[in-house]
């Protein structure tokens, strides 16, 4: 039996109030001086004037990076990271999802380990520490807060780097629900659905334990039931909580046991289009899983079962309903039906399906597959 390692940053903060918490533990600290990594669309909702303001209460100075980008650039890093050595932060804190997370970890990194942020693409590159990162989480799907998970756009590739990397895991993360309640309609129901497909690929993959696979099934379960109200709804606080929760479990289950061909494909889609992760990944979920189903039958249908379905005595048609099941949600939370909807061009399959093959996180998934194959998931999710 192989050693299996478990990640988590060593405190979590959750349910309402829990951004005041974590003002309080940043003055214990002692931090002098904070770099705010978010972008323009909080800066506009004030939730970026509320966190400084208490920053400052608190004596802690603060600068603001807000020009992060929906899917962050090397060129973000870049910026952030010498507004950071300018200023002489000595903390960073990210405000906002998965963006304004990942752009802060890529900072934090290159900040204390020097070169640039592409020299870190890969499974722990890093020899140092990054400097202290404190995740406040404003949605609810990427768990971007809690992992050590970094994704960066390379715009001269056009792709997705991943960094995955035991020294991007903040030291602090924060899941307030009442930062959460004015988060778009369709932004929670892309998160949310990146939140299942966390979920999913941490209970298929090849690098699953008892723990991830606890974790997984509890988030599927939370997910199905109470994403359909966060969208319809956006106040529901309890729906905001549970949801929070959810992609919490989510993060800690493939954090520890990695992901699947979903992510893979999704991020080329993300960086040559510069298209939505969430929504990417909502496209290709089932249509991953179908081809997943040849060796993963039993484990897709015990995911059937935490959606809500009746268990079967027969594997494949307990995967098939829940892939069935994946789609009726999807289409429920209004997900667009496919790829081309999107605006992806069919004649780029070819060096997305190529760049996929490339991409870490398809390292875990449950069969393994080649160029033709992942050209033909792509090609049955247009």
């Amino acid at each position: 039996m192989s050693v299996s390692e478990f990640h988590i940053p060593a405190l979590n903060l959750m349910g309402a109030g829990a951004l005041k918490q974590a003002i309080g533990n940043i003055q214990k600290q002692g931090f002098s001086r904070a770099l705010i990594v978010t972008d323009a669309g909080l800066v506009s909702a004030g939730l970026v004037d509320e966190v400084t303001q208490l920053l400052q209460q608190a004596g802690v100075a603060t600068c603001v990076f807000a020009d992060v980008q929906p899917n962050p650039t090397t060129a973000n890093v870049a910026a952030g990271l010498a507004l950071l050595q300018q200023q002489q932060c000595d903390l960073v804190i990210s405000l906002g999802g998965g963006s304004p997370h990942d752009c802060a970890k890529g900072i934090a990194l290159v900040a204390t380990n020097g070169g640039d942020i592409r020299d870190y693409e890969g499974v722990d590159k890093s020899a140092k520490p990054q400097l202290p990162l404190i995740s406040i989480n404003t949605t609810a799907g990427t768990a971007s807060e809690m992992t050590r998970f970094c994704i960066i756009t390379d715009e001269t590739r056009h792709i997705k780097m991943a960094i995955v990397d035991k020294h991007t895991t903040p030291i602090l993360s924060v899941n307030d629900p009442l930062t959460m309640v004015g988060m778009p309609t369709q932004l929670t129901a892309a998160t949310g659905m990146d939140a299942l497909t966390h979920a999913v690929e941490a209970y298929v993959s090849t690098a699953a334990t008892p723990i991830t696979d606890a974790c997984a099934l509890k988030a599927v379960e939370l997910i199905t039931r109470f994403l359909p109200r966060a969208v319809q709804q956006g106040d529901d606080l309890e729906a905001r909580e549970q949801m929070a929760y959810a992609q919490f479990l989510a993060g800690m289950a493939f954090n520890n046991a990695s992901l699947g061909y979903v992510h893979a494909m999704a991020h080329q889609l993300g960086g040559f289009y510069d298209l939505p992760h969430g929504v990417c990944n909502a496209v290709l979920l089932p249509h991953v899983q179908v081809f997943n189903s040849q060796v993963a039958a039993e484990r897709l249908a015990q995911v059937g079962v935490a959606m809500g379905l009746a268990a079967s005595d027969n594997a494949q048609a307990g995967a098939d309903a829940c892939i069935a099941a994946i789609k009726a949600l999807k289409d429920q939370v209004g997900i667009p039906r496919g790829l081309a909807d999107l605006g992806a061009k069919a004649e780029d399959i070819p060096v997305l399906a190529a760049n996929a093959l490339k991409d870490a996180c398809g390292f875990t998934n449950p069969i393994q597959a080649n160029q033709s194959q992942i050209e033909a998931i792509f090609q049955q999710a247009w």
